[in-house]
């Protein structure tokens, strides 16, 4: 009969845990650094990587720019819903025509421009850019400025300038807006319908300072009438008695735009609804629907016009349009704005019906020869 010693038996053993133990040590030592080499954390070793790693500031656009082409396209495209009846909206858009020439600059074209172009700029009747660099695509008007907002006032002089003497005839309306606004255009023309594009008026966010008559926020943005786009080239920019638009290019865009509307005799109406609730606001949405978000002392309370509140009592159910809006959030209005619909609810919008509307206490409405 053969037999293992006790003190062999117990050597053998040590060398088992000994080798399993530097098995083990030299293994876990190994996976870490291939988890470091491929940049894994633990917790994406787990739950797998992150769909998207997006930018930590709310207004960067970085993270569209670097969407593969076919996930870009994705955004880009249309969103299939249901059937729905757009009949009165397109009947609208063929009685209310509005221009919209966006402000906008070369390094904002990938960034901002075209995410206006892909969203609500394709609702408008006709759709520019303004900048000091041509781009054929999207398109871009060069105007003879350089970039920044010391140069935002002759940027807007040139502007509708070139709208007036390119397309008047094309439209009713003209609408300036910034490149991270957003705008509504349905409800914009729906506000407009009641209204006369031969009457000197142009509508926005309107602010009292300055101005006598207040003056509309650059940001938010402002449309003018027909007429009004006239008087503002042949009487504020190109007149030769009387008043006329500031001649050099600085000065803050809006308040210089009402000064010299006012001089030339263009109204600034109240764009509010039938409650008293504001349609054209210089924010994003959240700025204006969280209570407490702006303190007593906030420049925005002290400049509007009009009383106004925070909250969901803040915003007309008519609203147009929206600042600081990043290119992402674009997308997002859109699919709250366009297709977005909660089951069981149908809500109808009557025809508006003709104001006693501001324009005929107007200082003057004759049409500009």
């Amino acid at each position: 009969m053969s037999y293992t010693p006790l003190n062999n038996r117990s050597v053998f053993s040590r060398q088992i845990y000994v080798t399993l133990t530097v098995g083990v040590v030299v293994g876990f030592s190994f996976s870490l650094i291939i988890l470091n080499a491929s940049s894994l954390s633990r917790k994406e070793l787990y739950l797998g990587p992150p769909p998207m790693r997006y930018s930590a500031d709310i207004h960067s656009h970085q993270e569209l720019d670097n969407l593969p082409e076919e996930t870009k396209e994705d955004i880009l495209g249309s969103h299939a819903h249901e059937e729905e009846n757009d009949s009165v909206a397109h009947e609208l858009a063929q009685s209310v025509r509005v221009l919209c020439w966006i402000m906008t600059g070369p390094q904002n074209y990938q960034s901002r421009a075209k995410h206006v172009k892909a969203t609500w700029g394709r609702r408008c009747t006709r759709l520019v850019f303004m900048s000091s660099k041509a781009d054929a695509t999207l398109p871009a008007i060069e105007l003879n400025v350089t970039e920044g907002r010391d140069s935002l006032w002759a940027k807007t002089k040139q502007a509708f300038k070139y709208v007036y003497e390119h397309y008047y005839d094309e439209a009713d309306w003209f609408l300036k807006a910034d490149d991270d606004t957003y705008v509504v255009m349905e409800n914009l023309r729906y506000m407009l319908q009641s209204y006369n594009s031969s009457q000197p008026i142009y509508f926005g966010c309107k602010f009292k300072p300055y101005v006598k008559q207040g003056y509309m926020s650059g940001g938010a943005g402002y449309v003018l009438s027909k007429e009004a786009v006239a008087r503002f080239v042949k009487k504020g920019l190109e007149g030769t008695r009387g008043f006329v638009c500031r001649k050099d290019g600085a000065g803050a865009e809006d308040v210089e735009m009402g000064k010299c509307l006012e001089h030339v005799g263009v109204l600034a109406g109240d764009s509010r609804d039938s409650l008293g609730r504001g349609r054209f606001f210089p924010f994003m949405p959240e700025h204006h629907l969280m209570p407490g978000h702006m303190d007593d002392n906030f420049w925005y309370k002290k400049y509007v016009f009009y009383p106004t509140e925070l909250g969901m009592g803040c915003c007309s159910d008519s609203a147009i349009s929206f600042h600081y809006v990043s290119a992402k959030q674009m997308y997002v209005m859109e699919y709250l704005l366009y297709h977005l619909r909660p089951y069981g609810i149908d809500r109808k919008v009557e025809p508006k019906k003709n104001h006693e509307t501001e324009e005929k206490n107007s200082k003057s409405t004759t049409p500009i020869s």
